[in-house]
This record gives C-alpha cells, structure tokens and sequence, in this order.
C-alpha cells in the first residue's frame, strides 16, 4: 500500500468561494483515477480538481467559511494529512468592488456557494483620503477579521470600519501624511455640499430656456384641445395603452424564450457538469471488459461518494442503472475469480476488485442480492479443488499409458529411458511444489484480511483443504513408487491402483526409484519454506521416510542379486594373509557391500531437513537393515555352497584309491596357486578346501569386520545379522565338511580290511615281523597325501578334516580286530604294532573317541601281549618309527 497523501504547500492561502487553489505535496495520487476525495476547509472540492501529478493538484474552493485543513484522498494511500490551512471568507461584489468571475443580471441565477449576485458595475473607487497606495504593501500579519469580527473595510458596507481599513491600505502611511489625508477628505466633502448651488448659477440660462418650452408646449396643447376635443388624447392614451400592452406581450414572449433558454442551458450545464455520472453506465462496462477492474472499482466509488445520497430523480435512476451494471460485473468478476488455471496474483486483483465492489454496494437491494458470496473463499475451493483433480488427472494418465504400452516397451526399452512411473512422479512433484505453495498464500491473504472482505474466516475447512491435497499427494506417490510392498489396504482406502505390469517392467523401474526419492525431496523442500503445519508436512515426512526405507531395501536388494554372480568371478586366487586358503571372494563381497553402502548413504540415508532417523533403536529402519544384511550374507554363503557343490556336480572326482589294489592315487598339485600356474585345472577337491577356508574366515574374522563397516557409515551394529549369518556358515561349513571327509575317508577307510586280507593273509598264521604291514603303510600313505593336499591350501583346515578320517579309521580298526578269532603269536605282535604305530604318528588328530576306538583295537587282540611279546613289539615299533621318520614328521607339524 502507497504512503498517505501530505499536503505541504498551498496558493493562494486565502480567497472567498470559487478561489482558484494549486495545492502542492506528495504522493497526492498515482494518476487521475487514484484521486477519490479532496476536502477544503471540510468542503468537498472533488468535482473541480484537476490531478497534474503526485506532488501538484489545482482545484477551486468550495462554500466554506475560517480557517482549514487540505484534506486529500487517495484509492492506494488512503485519507492523507496536512501541514497548511485555507482561510475561506465570504465577500459582497459591489460597484466598487473589483470582481474575476462574471456575474449573470437575472435574479434567478445562484452559485452553488451561495455567492450575492448584484450588477456589475466598471466603476472603481478611489482613495477618500487622496493618497497613493503604491509601496504601502506591508501587510498586518495578524488575520483582520480577529481583531473586528463585526466590521470590515470595505466602503460600501454599513458594519464599514475606518481602523480596518487603515490597517488594511495605509499600515506603512506617515502620521503626516494622515493628517494631509484628513484635510484632503475635509475639503472634498465641503466641494460636495457647495456643487448644487454652483450648478444652478452656472446653467441659469439653460434652465429658462427648458421653462419657456415647457410653457410653449402647454399652450399649444390647449389649442388643439379647443379645436379637436378631447378625443386626441385619447387616441393618445388608447395608443399608449396599446403600445403598453403590445410591449408587455412582446416582452413575456422574450422572457418566456429566455428562461426556455437558460433551462436549456442549466440542463447542459447540468450535463457538462455531470457528465462523469450520466457517462458511467457504459464506462463501467468498457472498463470491465478491458480487465480494468480497479478502475471500476475507483469510478463507482467516486459516483456513490459524490451522489450516493442525492434525492435528484435523474441521478438515482442512473446510479441504479450502475448498481444493475456493476451487479453484472460482479457475477463475471466471480465467474472469473473461480475459474483455473491462473496465478494467484490475478485472483487477488479480481478478489480486490470483488470486494471493494460488494463493500460499496452493499446495503442496497440490488448489492444484496450477492451478499452471502464470499469470493476469496470461493477461490481457495477452487484452487483445491483444481489441484486435485490435476493430480488425479495426472495419475489417470500415466497409469493408462502404462497399462496400454507398458509391457510392449518393456521388451525393446532404452535402459536410459524413463518409465512411466518415473515421469508421473516427476510431473506430480511438480505439480505440488508449483501448485501448493500458491493454495497455501491464497490461504494466508484471506486468514490477514487482505483479502476476506466483510466475511468471516474459515479456518478447519482450509486446513482440511491442505491436509487432504498432501493426503491425495502422497497416495498417488505410495500407489506409483512402492511397488514391492502390500498396497491393498492404500487400494481400498483411495479406490485407485496402478496397473500391474510385467516383471521386465517392474524390474526396470527398481533401479529409477532413488530419482523418485529426489524428486519428493525437491517438492518437500519447496513445501517446508513455507511454513506449513507440522501436521501436514509430518504426511511428507512420513512419505519420504518409507520412500528411503524402500530404496534401501531395493538398494541392497540389487547388491544381492550381484552377490549371487560373485561365484561366476571366482578365480580361486589365495589373498587372504590372516586365515591361508580363504580366496579374494570375501574381499569382492567386502568391496561390493563398501559400493552399496556408499550408495545408500548418498541417496536415502542421509537425512535432509526435516526428515526422520531411519536407524533409531528398534525402528522398522534398524529391523530392515538386519533383514537385508542377512539376506546379503546369506546370499554369499549360498555361494559359496554352490561353488563347492555345484563344482563336485560337474566334476568327476578321482578317488584315492589302494596302491596294493593296483590302482595308484591320483597326483594332487601342491596348491590352487600351483595348479593355476601350471595351467591344470582345479580340482573339485581343493576347491572344496577353498569354500571350507572361506567359510571359516567369514566366521572367525570377515563377518565381524563388516558389522565394523556398518559402524563406521554410522549403522548400529548389526550383531542379529552377523551371528544369524555365522550360525548359517557354521552350518553349511559343517555339512561341507561332512562331504569332504566322507569324500576323502570313505575311499580310504574302505582299503584297509582288502589290502589287510590281500594275498590270503591271516592272524592266526605265524609270519615274519620286523616292519609294518602293507595296509599300514597303505593307510599312511594316503594320510600324508590328504594332510598335504589340505595343507598347501589351508593348514588351518588339518585339524578338523583329519580328526574326523582318523576316528572313521580308528573305528574300522577296532572293528577289523574285533573280528578276528585268534591271533598267532607273531599276529599279536604285529596288529599291536600297526595299531600302535598309526595311533602315536596321528596323536595330533586323535580325539578322545578316536582314542577309545584305539583302545578298543589293542584290546580285541587275542590272547592279550605277554611281557615278552610286548618287548618285541616296542622294539619293533621304534625301528619302524625310524624308518618311517620322513611319513611321520608330515604329522608332527603343527598346524596354526
């Protein structure tokens, strides 16, 4: 709103009624239309100013009487003030009285200010006291009419006061030159009283001359009264009478044309005059059709302060033909007002223009007739209800286009090509981040008053509006952006849903959904500079808050179905220093979850302003991060399990078979590294150890190390997923290594009792003892062959392999024993010495069930050693254990 007009300068400062006044300021309008009031000394002057610019404004005053304020009115800065006055004095235009505004003769004629009229007379008086008034321009600066309120200096006035008028004319005249004065009009005076008498003297002959004719005339007279009669005379008196009468006829005919004439003139005077008013009817519609509404506005407010109150007949029927035009203007200023789209600054000018229209109508029949209309309010409805409909008209759309096309597109689309779902979620968003904010401020002008006119507010309705377009905004995001989630509740609730389409397209979609994600955010930023209430951008915050939890979950999702590929990039390269055998495949996982958590982090687990900690305690954030890191991990333990399976699935694994039997074992590389660089394929076997070491590694030190990645991007620990993952490694590293020792001991095992009985051999035959038997040998053998094929690939591997093929072989030997009938004596010794000698080369890898089975061997010898069989076969045994200290030093290594 413009500043309130000030008055600062005023010329002339004084006048009577019809002064022409140049009233100086500033801002005293922006143009004419924006001057609605000016008031002189509580006189309204409105009609006769003339607007020249903001600072200048000429106009006449009006019939007011003393001192006053300059009161000027304007449509953008409201009443102003002023730091001047006019003094107004009513004035009697005399014959010797000088006069700038011709005066009409005719009686009849009145000024609207009320000003004497009397015949106008080119006479000037002069001075009665014979002195020149030039120089004599000093004025009394205290206002005459204070000091004589009964009198004035004018000559011709009965209340005429000398003091007055010497103050007024000769306040700089000399006491001398007074006194001269005095004498000047003393004498004047006495010429005066003098002039008849001189007069007469001076014309004496003319005035005898005028008697004698006069006498002459009269006797004449007498002469033809005595010769003619009287009838000349009356011929006379009836041609006079005639005369008379036809002169009085002829001047009623003039004044009857006269006054014809000034009614006609009053009537054009009239029309000049009024011509704003008598011309508003078609301005007012010319107007509004040009879209100046404030011009309207300015122009009727104009007409109901100047004749709003008037009795005249004329005026009123045109100021009702107004009020009918302006009532029609009214109904298309609404019409207009509810109409969408358009900005919101056009809807506060036509709500302004509606407003100031109804405020100046209202309380006359006609303006009733709209009076429970509320335009701003009405405005607001619309704009909601515009913005709603664009998002369901929107969401129609897309989902039809993605109905119709969708599956066909799927098959041939650009993976850089966005799906419909993406382009709805962008259109939306901006939708809401263009259309919300201008429903928001619309709001805020009509709750100020800026724009709610005589009605009273309604606040829930509007907060519902708000409330229920964010509702409608986050629905159709749910509806189009999570789509892996159970939506029936949502479908029931808004009775919408977005067609289901293949799983091509569904699965091309997945990786857009973190672009959706920004989208919301961008609207949700444009919302929160607003200053909405918590309540509604809590809906958002709720929205964004499943939205990132989605893509977290879709995140990890992706990163474990790149898991699942990690078997296919397995190169069986040894790299782990802290546990020997493990291969880099841990490290491709570490180096895969190291890229999805720097991806999560950048896109939905960083909070923005205003959005919620999806990893509090407890937390359906915390509960999703468990469950996606225990599918990651057991996803790679799957992995694992495959290679080591499917591996043995494709491959025939070779044996280790009985030497003695003639079919020689297999020869094993040293190590996957030595097999790689020799250019022989892996075998199932060590590959095997491969998945064994890495199972072992993941839950000695890999799993526990990436709960500390998690960590360090700022997660809780996840300790649920990590030993839920381990208890499954555990698991399959269990059962891997029930295969491998089934694998590796049930061929070996099986060799002993065919190679013991090869050649028809039996206990209780005497035989030749001095060295181990074959199968012995045999059993050792093959031993050292697992313990170095375990061994070049991971050490850490050799206690658990070999603890369990030694118990199969313990047990197989206590049953061998236990089966034999009778030992010969040189058969005792030599079973005691084979039992004992696999016992003590493998006491490394003998368990306390292995031990027992042991026992239980050299106890089914039958009969039991005596003291000198027992000799023997420590004798025997330690010549054994010399020979054979290059097979029985493998064992004696410890393993890490």
């Amino acid at each position: 709103m413009a500043p309130q007009p000030v008055v600062t300068g005023l010329s002339p400062k004084e006048g009577p009624p019809g002064t022409r006044v140049i009233i100086r300021g500033e801002f005293l309008g922006t143009r004419a239309q924006d001057l609605i009031g000016l008031k002189i000394c509580g006189s309204d002057c409105l009609l006769s100013a003339e607007w020249k610019s903001p600072n200048k404004i000429i106009a006449r005053t009006g019939p007011a009487k003393g001192k006053g304020d300059i009161i000027v009115t304007t449509l953008s800065g409201g009443v102003g003030t002023s730091t001047v006055q006019f003094r107004a004095y009513h004035e009697t235009i005399g014959p010797l009285k000088e006069s700038a505004v011709w005066i009409e003769e005719s009686p009849s004629q009145n000024f609207a200010w009320g000003r004497r009229t009397l015949a106008q007379s080119g006479l000037t008086q002069e001075d009665p006291l014979g002195l020149s008034i030039e120089g004599n321009e000093q004025k009394i600066p205290e206002d005459l009419r204070d000091l004589f309120p009964e009198a004035c200096g004018d000559l011709s006035q009965e209340h005429f006061s000398p003091s007055w008028f010497l103050l007024e004319n000769h306040l700089a005249t000399s006491f001398e030159d007074l006194k001269a004065g005095l004498s000047y009009l003393k004498r004047k005076v006495e010429s005066q009283k003098e002039g008849q008498l001189s007069f007469l003297k001076s014309n004496a002959g003319s005035v005898i001359d005028q008697l004698d004719t006069l006498m002459n005339i009269r006797d004449k007279l007498q002469e033809d009264v005595k010769l003619h009669g009287n009838e000349t005379l009356n011929i006379l008196e009836t041609s006079i009478e005639n005369s008379i009468s036809e002169s009085q006829k002829i001047f009623t005919d003039v004044l009857v044309r006269k006054e014809k004439a000034d009614s006609t003139r009053s009537v054009l005077f009239a029309l000049s005059r009024h011509k704003f008013l008598f011309c508003l009817p078609n301005a007012v519609d010319r107007r509004a059709k040009a879209g100046e509404y404030d011009i309207v506005v300015n122009d009727y407010s104009r007409a109901k302060n100047l004749f709003g109150k008037t009795e005249i007949p004329i005026f009123r029927k045109v100021l009702e033909e107004v009020d009918h035009r302006i009532l029609s203007i009214r109904k298309q200023l609404h019409e207009k007002v509810v109409k969408m789209p358009q900005s919101v600054e056009q809807q506060k000018k036509l709500i302004k223009a509606l407003t100031s229209l109804e405020l100046q109508q209202s309380g006359t029949p006609i303006g009733d007739k709209l009076r429970n209309i509320d335009p701003a309010w009405d405005a607001i409805e619309a704009r909601a209800k515009y913005l709603e409909g664009t998002f369901r008209q929107t969401f129609d759309q897309h989902a039809n286009k993605d109905a119709q096309g969708g599956q066909e597109k799927a098959k041939g689309r650009d993976p850089s090509q966005a799906p419909s779902r993406v382009n709805f979620c962008e259109e939306l968003c901006d939708i809401a981040a263009s259309q919300l904010p201008d429903l928001w401020r619309l709001g805020q002008l009509y709750f100020t008053g800026e724009l709610r006119g005589p009605h009273d507010p309604k606040p829930g309705d509007f907060k519902r509006m708000i409330l229920n377009a964010i509702e409608k905004f986050c629905v159709y995001l749910r509806l189009a952006i999570l789509i892996a989630t159970d939506q029936r509740a949502l479908r029931q609730s808004s009775g919408l849903a977005w067609p289901i389409g293949s799983a091509s397209a569904t699965h091309a979609f997945l990786p857009w959904i973190p672009q959706c994600l920004r989208y919301t955010r961008i609207a949700y930023a444009t919302l929160i500079s607003l200053d909405l209430p918590s309540e509604a951008l809590d809906i958002i915050q709720k929205l964004i808050d499943e939205v990132r939890l989605f893509c977290f979950s879709i995140i990890f999702k992706r990163a474990t179905d790149r898991c699942k590929k990690l078997g296919a990039q397995e190169t069986w390269e040894l790299g782990v220093e802290e546990y020997p055998g493990a291969t880099l495949l841990p490290a491709a996982l570490e180096a895969l979850l190291i890229e999805t958590l720097d991806e999560v982090q950048s896109v939905c687990m960083q909070r923005e302003t205003r959005e919620g900690n999806l990893l509090e305690p407890q937390s359906d954030g915390q509960r999703e991060v468990t469950t996606r890191l225990q599918e990651f991990l057991s996803t790679f333990s799957g992995v694992i399990e495959e290679l080591a399976f499917h591996s043995h699935d494709e491959e025939t694994p070779t044996h280790n078979v009985s030497q003695l039997l003639g079919f020689p074992n297999a020869q094993q590389p040293d190590s996957v590294a030595g097999s790689a660089a020799a250019g022989a394929a892996v075998t199932w076997e060590q590959r095997m150890l491969c998945c064994l070491a890495n199972y072992a590694y993941c839950n000695k030190s890999f799993f526990p190390h990436l709960g500390e990645i998690f960590v360090r991007y700022g997660y809780p620990l996840p300790t649920l997923a990590i030993e839920t993952a381990r208890y499954t490694v555990n698991q399959l590293f269990t059962n891997l290594l029930e295969e491998y020792v089934e694998h590796k001991g049930d061929p070996l095992v099986g060799t002993i009792e065919p190679s013991m009985y090869l050649g028809r051999f039996q206990w209780d035959h005497e035989m030749e003892i001095g060295q181990l038997r074959p199968y012995a040998h045999e059993c050792c053998d093959n031993l050292v062959g697992v313990y170095s094929e375990i061994y070049s690939i991971s050490p850490a591997l050799l206690r658990p392999i070999l603890e369990s093929i030694v118990q199969t072989i313990s047990e197989e030997l206590a049953r061998l024993m236990s089966c034999v009938q009778r030992f010969s004596f040189t058969g005792a010794i030599q079973a005691h010495v084979d039992i004992r000698l696999l016992r003590d080369s493998l006491e490394g890898y003998v368990n306390e069930t292995a031990k027992n089975y042991f026992m239980e061997a050299l106890e089914a010898i039958n009969p039991p050693l005596s003291g000198e069989q027992k000799r023997k076969a420590d004798d025997i045994l330690e010549r054994v254990k010399r020979n054979m200290r290059l097979q029985l030093l493998c064992f004696s290594v410890k393993d890490p």
